[in-house]
């Protein structure tokens, strides 16, 4: 037999109710709550029923008046409100650790009338979406940091003074960054797949085209000289080298590669193997030259770690080193560099005016190139060498403020010793190159 009405402990089956539920009177006051309210609150059910909600559950103000404006919508409509996501602490028993716990709840507040309609309880149902929101959140911080390494990649990518290229599996090239559209003068849709051949000098399709084939059909390395038209119509010399990256079963998946202008160190080779005919004295210099610039281009066979520039990328006002691909570490004897600022590597370049010109692209961000420029290095003994550095200085940013600066150099020493040389073979007299700086 059903038990009658009367026979009902509505109290306990109140208390039973699978779900975390308060019972409030219309002023606030705890008049009972679940079992489950009693789980997740952390607080005894007799610590809490007959007080004030806030002095038996106290919290951030900001929170407690969320939650009071949601309890004065019912009062004052005598309809159910449902809250946006609140965040509201719950203290910690001592015997738990003390202090509290970062949670955020979804809740609803049902109005309890009377039989005249007028308002008797406010009936509090919360749901703990701690665990979830946190995860979302974390979901949203790794996703925002992802976008910012695909974004800073992205830069990079586009600001290394190289002509970068990638190319799928069968050698359909599939994009060209902006230096190359930019020294041709063509659109990337004109140059992607095998667009590309347009812009090379007729006389050099045919061997070009043979050597990326045979690398493609071995899975090896590409380098080839070739000479590329300018958008101007003329045409320079180019050194391109190109990776395969190959997959855990061997197979490759992609190509990356980049050309390099090398058009002046091209005619310079040449221009001294001209001499070393006339000149028996500039023989062994020339062929030492025409090493020197065959071991420079296997520097580019690997895009990033061993680009024939050096990069680097310095963060902060203090222009602190966070990144220095391998031909940089080697000019500075290999050290450790990320952490230290460029003064502390550089002692040296502080009173020759190197600081005061990163300082002025960060403080700017106007980008700043040199030609040649002279600067004074100490060597492994500590005396100071003349070197000359083609340089450019561009500052990146990071939410909408200056973050660091990317620098890129080519060290044109010997280029220009050897031609201070050629100026003598010519008997003209020799002259220290006109360093020159544009911004």
């Amino acid at each position: 037999m059903a038990d009658s009405p009367a026979s009902i402990d509505y109290q306990a089956l109140f208390q039973a109710l699978p779900g975390a539920y308060l019972l409030l009177a219309p002023d606030g006051t705890i008049l009972n709550n679940s079992d489950q309210h009693v789980a997740v609150s952390l607080l005894p059910r007799e610590q809490a029923v007959g007080r004030y909600i806030f002095d038996a559950f106290p919290g951030d103000p900001q929170s407690q008046a969320n939650l009071l404006d949601s309890h004065d919508a019912v009062r004052r409509t005598l309809r159910a409100h449902v809250m946006p996501l609140l965040r509201y602490d719950i203290a910690r028993p001592a015997a738990l650790g003390g202090g509290t716990e970062e949670r955020y709840w979804q809740i609803t507040h049902q109005p309890q009338l009377d039989a005249r309609g007028e308002l008797q309880y406010i009936l509090q149902m919360s749901e703990d979406v701690t665990e979830a929101t946190l995860a979302a959140r974390h979901a949203a911080e790794v996703q925002r940091a992802l976008n910012e390494a695909n974004e800073r990649n992205r830069f990079i990518l586009q600001s290394l003074p190289l002509m970068v290229w990638t190319t799928r599996p069968d050698g359909w090239a599939d994009s060209f960054n902006n230096r190359w559209t930019d020294f041709t003068g063509r659109s990337l849709a004109d140059t992607l797949g095998g667009g590309w051949v347009a812009d090379l000098h007729p006389d050099d399709v045919a061997p070009t085209t043979a050597r990326w084939e045979a690398a493609r059909q071995h899975s090896t390395s590409y380098q080839a000289e070739y000479r590329m038209r300018r958008h101007d119509g003329s045409y320079r010399w180019h050194l391109a080298t190109g990776v395969p990256r190959l997959g855990p079963d061997g197979q490759i998946q992609m190509w990356v590669g980049c050309n390099a202008d090398i058009h002046e160190q091209k005619l310079m080779v040449e221009e001294l193997l001209e001499a070393n005919e006339q000149q028996a004295l500039l023989s062994d210099q020339a062929y030492e030259q025409y090493q020197r610039a065959q071991q420079q281009r296997q520097l580019l066979l690997d895009l990033f770690a061993d680009a024939p520039a050096m990069i680097s990328v310095v963060r902060g006002p203090e222009h602190r080193y966070e990144f220095a691909n391998t031909r940089f570490r080697e000019s500075v004897g290999q050290q450790d560099l990320v952490g230290k600022t460029v003064a502390e590597v550089f002692p040296e370049v502080v009173s020759q005016g190197i600081i005061a010109i990163l300082d002025g692209v960060f403080r700017t961000g106007e980008p700043m190139m040199g030609n040649e420029l002279l600067v004074q290095l100490a060597g492994p003994d500590g005396q100071l060498r003349d070197c000359y550095f083609n340089f450019s200085y561009q500052r990146f940013e990071e939410n909408g403020q200056p973050a660091g600066i990317t620098a890129y150099a080519y060290d044109v020493t010997e280029l220009v010793l050897t031609r201070q040389t050629l100026e003598q073979l010519r008997g003209r007299p020799t002259n220290a190159p006109d360093s020159s700086l544009a911004s």
